[in-house]
């Protein structure tokens, strides 16, 4: 017994010791992987409003990591009435805002240092519709009737319309939803066509019936979604910036080409949001999207062309919202030309 014993004693020593090496193995292992890998860089990003698929390449860059992939630990900071893209970006609480072609260049117009990195929506999906029981059945039958708009930005478009058509209408802000227009408190109703056009068809309007005008089809077609920063982000962050761009546009990408994972994915960042969420209607979304980001004939995605720069500029100084278009070279940064095909 005592021999047995004593040939143990190194085998317990020996089985000691390989424990004790692969504890203190597994306590270093984070430090080394750690170290090893590459460290993220923190970037913030606010869309222009609550998630939804008009977002939907985002989301999915950051589910399927993308953002990591090029070194980006990225916040997505839910947009909604109370966070306005122009005051976040302007008071630095976010790095990067979604904001409209036509507020970007008043507030380049006013002195604010703003730089645009990538334009995601190419055309404009702002819309006017009247019901079937309107009476309205060309732009002229619109003259003196009421007209619900979404406030601010949103009505640049449509008021200018209506001054070079030489009609008087009657404005009404609509707050939130569309139940004025729904409940006849207004003859026409300012909308959008990836959103409550659809929502309006789903409460039983029929298209065929309803008067629309589409401003992409006018020479008010304004493109819309674009990404932009602020001048001393850009040149402190420029490689990072551009980083961001390549992994959204590549969870454009895999979005349309996975469009059920992508409304899944949209839809588990609404409920983290307390978003009423109809997945149909982000199918719908999320088609829409597909087709406001493809260029037109011989423009490349995610850039900005100048005509279209130049063009909204001249509607905001026509409209006495700007005076003097700004520099359309130090406006547009470099991003887009990393922007793949």
């Amino acid at each position: 017994m005592q021999g047995t014993e004593m040939m143990q004693r190194p085998i317990l020593r020996k089985v000691f010791r390989a424990g004790c090496y692969a504890v203190l193995l597994l306590g270093l292992f984070p430090l080394y992987a750690w170290s090893e890998g590459p460290e993220l860089e923190k970037l913030s990003f606010l869309p222009t409003w609550r998630p939804q698929a008009q977002f939907a390449g985002y989301y999915v860059a950051l589910e399927k990591g993308f953002y990591r992939r090029e070194g980006i630990d990225l916040e997505i900071i839910p947009g909604g009435p109370d966070r306005s893209p122009r005051s976040y970006l302007v008071n630095r609480k976010a790095d990067i805002v979604s904001m409209w072609l036509s507020t970007a260049v008043q507030l380049a117009a006013d002195g604010v240092d703003i730089g645009h990195i990538a334009q995601v929506i190419q055309r404009s999906a702002l819309m006017m519709v009247a019901g079937a029981g309107s009476g309205i059945h060309s732009l002229s039958d619109m003259d003196g009737k009421r007209v619900a708009m979404w406030p601010s930005d949103f009505q640049i478009q449509p008021m200018v319309l209506f001054e070079r058509q030489g009609l008087t209408v009657r404005p009404i802000t609509l707050a939130g939803t569309l139940n004025l227009f729904l409940r006849g408190g207004a003859e026409v109703a300012l909308i959008m066509w990836y959103n409550e056009y659809n929502a309006l068809r789903m409460y039983g309007m029929d298209p065929d019936r309803m008067y629309a005008v589409y401003f992409s089809d006018t020479e008010l077609n304004f493109p819309e979604d674009g990404l932009y920063v602020l001048g001393d982000t850009w040149f402190a962050r420029e490689n990072l910036l551009c980083r961001f761009v390549k992994a959204s546009f590549e969870g454009w990408r895999y979005a349309f080409d996975h469009p059920e994972e992508a409304v899944d994915i949209v839809m588990a960042a609404m409920r983290r949001e307390s978003v009423p969420a109809s997945r149909s209607h982000q199918k719908w979304m999320l088609s829409c999207m597909k087709s406001l980001i493809q260029p037109t004939v011989g423009g490349r995605i995610g850039v900005l062309s100048e005509s279209d720069y130049l063009r909204v500029a001249r509607v905001l100084e026509e409209d006495h919202r700007i005076s003097g278009t700004p520099n359309f070279d130090y406006f547009s940064k470099g991003c887009m030309n990393d922007v793949s095909q």
